[in-house]
């Protein structure tokens, strides 16, 4: 893939910050925060790209669709939603890879998290072939027939999700731990391993599970996020939320799970006490108003609630501050 290529594919806002022996650095910034991006040329046809972004917007709309090349993303951390030409939706979370032709196009992409952390590749099946018959020349039969994989994975443009494996964790939990000094050669060998391990599992030994919303459901999830953020007072029911934003109960919840990465209630508790935190450091309201603050009639209530979250309570929390 040429530089040029690279450039474009993701948005032609992106800055080059470093380049040297085959690994570029690239930054990305908008109003909703920042991310870096470092590019490994891996072989001819595949390429390798550390994400790491500090931001919920990633700007990554492919203005043409990309014939013959795949793309696996694995999340480390955070979650990574893509939205789609048709405006099905999809989402990885932490410990998911995900398989997808690029004629599959996405047209945004989004970190409901505001964070994300994990590993693209980027396989052009025509060299990408070219290049592993010439290594099996010299190493022998290495078990890996891209245009299988991709039939495979991504049957009629589908984006498939592998929902977390022991396996595939074990293989990019180690290119996450290459040392810089010896990244350009071990990442062809971890890259060489996950290939070999796609080819020879069969689909079927991987949760079909394939959750696509439509670009309605998503939407009504974020307002409704919105909504409970704004609300923190409020402890309303599932069923409130459900008739107050007029989605079916049942698909209210597994849409936010997806959206999110867990129920709405952990959502919120969390959210709340993460506020609480805020208020107990940069005000002096009394604890039984920042319990009230956060819809707890009881602080004793709150207390117990704060310490779960953090280990300790919050008068002890405040005073460590003063420390």
């Amino acid at each position: 893939m040429q530089e040029q290529q690279f450039t474009d594919f993701f948005d032609p806002k992106i800055q080059k910050i470093a380049d040297s022996n085959g690994c570029a650095v690239y930054k990305m910034k908008n109003k909703t925060g920042e991310g870096m991006i470092t590019h490994y040329r891996i072989f001819p046809g595949i390429e390798l790209f550390y994400n790491d972004f500090h931001m919920s917007d990633g700007e990554n709309r492919n203005k043409l669709p990309r014939p013959g090349v795949l793309e696996l993303n694995h999340c480390r951390e955070g979650r990574f939603e893509c939205v789609f030409e048709n405006g099905d939706c999809q989402y990885i979370g932490a410990g998911d890879l995900s398989v997808n032709r690029l004629t599959n196009q996405t047209v945004s992409t989004y970190f409901p998290m505001s964070h994300y952390h994990g590993i693209s590749i980027t396989i052009e099946t025509e060299a990408a072939a070219g290049t592993i018959r010439a290594l099996e020349s010299v190493i022998g039969n290495l078990h890996i027939d891209l245009a299988e994989i991709a039939e495979r994975f991504c049957q009629k443009e589908i984006c498939y999700v592998l929902r977390g494996r022991d396996a595939v964790t074990h293989i990019f939990h180690e290119l996450y731990q290459a040392p810089p000094e010896m990244a350009s050669h071990y990442l062809k060998v971890k890259v060489l391993e996950l290939l070999m391990y796609l080819n020879d599992t069969p689909v079927a030994d991987y949760s079909r599970e394939r959750r696509y919303f439509s670009k309605n459901q998503i939407q009504t999830i974020r307002q409704m996020e919105a909504y409970m953020k704004e609300h923190l007072s409020r402890h309303d029911t599932l069923k409130e939320l459900s008739d107050r934003f007029d989605i079916p109960l049942t698909t209210m919840k597994t849409c936010f799970k997806s959206v999110y990465g867990c129920s709405i209630y952990a959502y919120m508790k969390s959210y709340r006490m993460q506020a609480a935190m805020l208020l107990l450091r940069d005000t002096t309201d009394s604890i039984t108003e920042i319990a009230a603050k956060m819809g707890y009639d009881n602080p004793s209530k709150f207390s117990e609630m704060f310490k779960k979250e953090f280990g300790e309570l919050p008068s002890d929390f405040r005073k460590s501050l003063s420390k």
